[in-house]
């Protein structure tokens, strides 16, 4: 079985509601788009897990890319930061990167580097095919739309891949469907409890369902985020308990 899930933003609790439900087997893939980090407390305990499993795969998500450019203690990433360590650091922590941050830093320095290496490794884009279906997987956008109209707002292919927001739906090929995170589908239909979003035409899905969102919705916003898994065999969809189911 192929399942894809993405934006888990260090909620644990979430993350083990959903690997209980899937009960990933030896012989399964769990691709992971990336986000794992950030906003909830156990994003280093997530990737150090997802590092030891051979079975699951995961992109570079904008949260991982923020943590290498605010922190990483060498010059040779594969993609450009904007300039100064103290800027990169604030926008990290400005989107929740703090609390990984004091998580990272109880590592000693082998564990420390291990994770530096691997997210310097991870993909930006993955193509594969489940039954003779195919499917782009993305953080946010697929690499090949960098262009001559988003070389103004971006420093590189990479920063663009994970960050861009602004993607038209209606220009994807028609040769594949492509799986997104990175933005809530609350941005993309109104419901107070989040679900998977399909594009009209079929082409896109997006599979973030705000995880990153607080465990419990408030009054300023009732919005109710979960973390989302979808089995791409059959397009069964998977959600965190939330509430009352937990």
């Amino acid at each position: 079985m192929i399942y894809v899930m993405s934006d888990i933003h260090g909620n644990m609790r979430r993350f083990r509601s959903i690997m209980n439900q899937i009960d990933l087997k030896p012989e399964d893939t769990l691709y992971i788009l990336g986000d794992v980090i950030d906003r909830h407390p156990n994003g280093i305990d997530i990737l150090e897990e997802i590092m030891s499993m051979p079975n699951v795969k995961m992109l570079l998500g904008n949260h991982e890319h923020m943590m290498l450019c605010a922190i990483y203690p060498n010059d040779d990433l594969p993609w450009q930061c904007d300039p100064g360590r103290k800027h990169n650091l604030s926008v990290w922590y400005s989107n929740g990167g703090r609390i990984t941050h004091f998580a990272f830093q109880k590592l000693n320095e082998e564990r420390q580097n291990q994770i530096f290496q691997y997210l310097k490794s991870l993909p930006i884009n993955l193509d594969i095919s489940v039954n003779g279906e195919k499917y782009k997987l993305v953080h946010s956008v697929p690499v090949e739309y960098f262009n001559e109209n988003k070389k103004w707002k971006y420093l590189d292919e990479v920063q663009y891949s994970v960050w861009d927001r602004g993607f038209h739906f209606d220009e994807l090929p028609g040769t594949y469907t492509m799986i997104f995170g990175h933005t809530p589908t609350c941005f993309l239909h109104t419901q107070e409890t989040l679900s998977i979003w399909r594009s009209e035409n079929n082409l896109a899905i997006g599979i973030d369902c705000g995880s990153g969102f607080e465990d419990k919705p408030t009054k300023w916003d009732p919005t109710q985020g979960r973390l989302a898994c979808l089995r791409l065999d059959d397009m069964k969809e998977f959600y965190s308990a939330e509430g009352n189911e937990v």
